[in-house]
């Protein structure tokens, strides 16, 4: 419906793109600072993000652009490669690799990520987003926006900088930074029930502007003004020539160099496995419950780091941050994420001393509503209640991104994840069924589960060995689908022992009933392969 119609939801596309724009804007800024590359090289991928990777990408709200997760591996490639123009070589490169990742079907692997990693993943993002702006709410800009490790660039934690941003208060950039964090919660939670009018302008654009009007009003203050440090600070060119030198090209050159093809594969990877990761999130954000295409979202992203890299762009990767602040802020179709990309280039190119007169401050109350809202108190009731199958992997999905980084995070999450797994598949390999004695003899039925693998040794060895003299076992194997060559080996074992301990085993299955097998090993090799 909205690929015949692109413009159907405009009025919903719109101002949400702008949101997103006050979102991407400082974060295309502070990962370019946090990567020691070129602060133009993070708008190029903003804009290369949002209308490129926009248009081809398979998702109706993912939004695409420099990736905070990428930052470290940026800064060490930078340096590790010679130049920045290496570097970029190694972006093309990368985006040929994720191309080819797509056309190889390898968007699968997002599907295999617990929802409980998933959702842990966004209360864990909620939560760093809220970590790293306290300390730009108050004014305190020492370390770049987009730095979400826990271990910061500036050579501080995210506690430490917290703590160092009470001491270090700027007054005019916290007055302005409350009072457009009155106005997001007065316009989301009272105005846009009143009328449309609230709904069609967004309260971050409200919040924007009322940042450069105090900025302007208290300029040359020194108790109330907001100093340039604690602005945005995007590059003026004085001129069309200045502008153009702005970019930079790959050095095709270096193409034979292997630590070129090694950063490729590395960027390629974490890019794709972000974006893959992303996806899932969103999908489950996204109210309409629509299903982003894996395979042909690594198509887009691939394309979109291709070209990047071809102009001097940082790497992309569609980025939760900006994707669910254009979900919160109604988003329908990829139209918001095109928008907002057009807004970059545009702001870039005709307002850039304007953009400059935006306090970081208000971009951080915009910022610390959308943590919020992926971070609700709730969510964590909700979880534990689900039991702590689905808790553990989510609260220390949470913790591992807090106290490390995204993809670490993650990873200690999904760890956690198959534990459990193992934990489960251990203990409902069999079911069994104690009954009254039968000629002197105490009777048991084991039942095996539909799949027995290797996992379930130990608990069915455990209950084997277990079982006491003069017993009379049933075992029934009519619901197993499979079984793991391993337990075929344990009930051979068995079957010596069962005569020294006077055990009787009946074996039924769907051949038939055996009463004391000779060799289990013979009786599961003949069995039809369905069985």
């Amino acid at each position: 419906m909205n690929s015949t119609n692109p413009f159907k939801n405009l009025k919903a596309d719109f101002p949400a793109s702008i949101v997103v724009f006050f979102v991407a804007l400082p974060l295309c800024l502070g990962i370019a600072l946090a990567s020691g590359a070129p602060l133009f090289s993070g708008l190029i991928a903003g804009i290369i993000g949002g209308i490129v990777v926009g248009a081809l990408s398979g998702s109706q709200v993912g939004v695409s652009g420099p990736a905070a997760g990428l930052a470290a591996i940026v800064l060490v490639a930078i340096g590790t490669l010679g130049s920045f123009e290496n570097f970029l070589l190694a972006v093309v490169l990368g985006g040929v690799i994720q191309v080819l990742f797509g056309v190889l079907k390898a968007g699968v692997i997002g599907y295999y990520f617990p929802s409980s990693v998933i959702k842990g993943m966004l209360t864990g993002i909620g939560i760093i987003i809220i970590l790293k702006q306290i300390p730009h709410f108050f004014g305190y800009d020492t370390n770049p926006e987009g730095d979400f490790s826990f271990f910061q660039v500036d050579g501080e934690n995210t506690f430490s900088e917290i703590i160092n941003s009470i001491n270090g208060i700027s007054l005019g950039a916290t007055l302005i930074a409350i009072l457009g964090l009155g106005v997001l919660i007065l316009w989301e939670n009272v105005l846009t029930k009143k009328a449309k009018i609230f709904r069609l302008i967004q309260g971050p654009l409200v919040a924007v502007v009322l940042g450069i009007v105090y900025f302007v009003v208290t300029k040359g203050n020194e108790k109330f003004g907001i100093a340039a440090a604690h602005l945005v600070t995007v590059p003026v060119p004085e001129d069309a020539s200045s502008f153009l030198h702005q970019f930079s090209f790959p050095n095709f050159g270096a193409i034979t160099n292997p630590e070129i093809w090694i950063t490729a594969f590395t960027i390629a990877l974490v890019a794709s496995l972000e974006t893959l990761l992303c996806v899932e999130a969103t999908d489950k954000l996204d109210p309409l419950k629509r299903v982003t295409p894996t395979n042909k979202e690594l198509l887009a992203q691939g394309t979109g780091n291709i070209l990047s890299g071809l102009v001097g762009g940082l790497p992309i990767t569609q980025v939760i941050v900006r994707s669910s602040a254009n979900i919160q802020s109604g988003g329908k179709t990829k139209m918001a994420a095109i928008i907002h990309g057009f807004l970059l280039l545009i702001s870039v190119l005709l307002i850039p001393r304007l953009l400059n007169m935006i306090p970081l401050s208000v971009l951080a109350a915009i910022l610390l509503i959308v943590g919020y809202k992926l971070a609700k108190p709730m969510l964590f009731k909700k979880m534990y209640e689900l039991g702590w199958k689905q808790f553990v992997p989510f609260a220390v999905t949470v913790v591992g991104i807090v106290f490390t980084d995204l993809l670490v995070g993650i990873g200690l999450g999904l760890a956690v994840g198959i534990v459990v797994v193992l934990i489960k598949s251990f203990q409902n390999s069999h079911f069994l069924h104690i009954e009254d004695k039968s000629n002197s003899k105490h009777k048991i039925k084991m039942t095996l589960a539909e799949e027995v693998t290797f996992f379930n040794k130990g608990a069915i060895l455990k209950e084997l060995d277990s079982l006491p003299r003069d017993t009379y076992l049933e075992l029934d194997v009519r619901k197993t689908r499979y079984l793991d060559n391993d337990i075929v080996e344990i009930l051979e074992d068995f079957s010596e022992k069962a005569t020294n301990r006077n055990i009787d085993v009946k074996l039924i299955s769907e051949r038939g009933i055996v009463e004391n097998p000779s060799s289990y090993i013979q009786f599961f090799k003949l069995r039809p392969k369905t069985a």
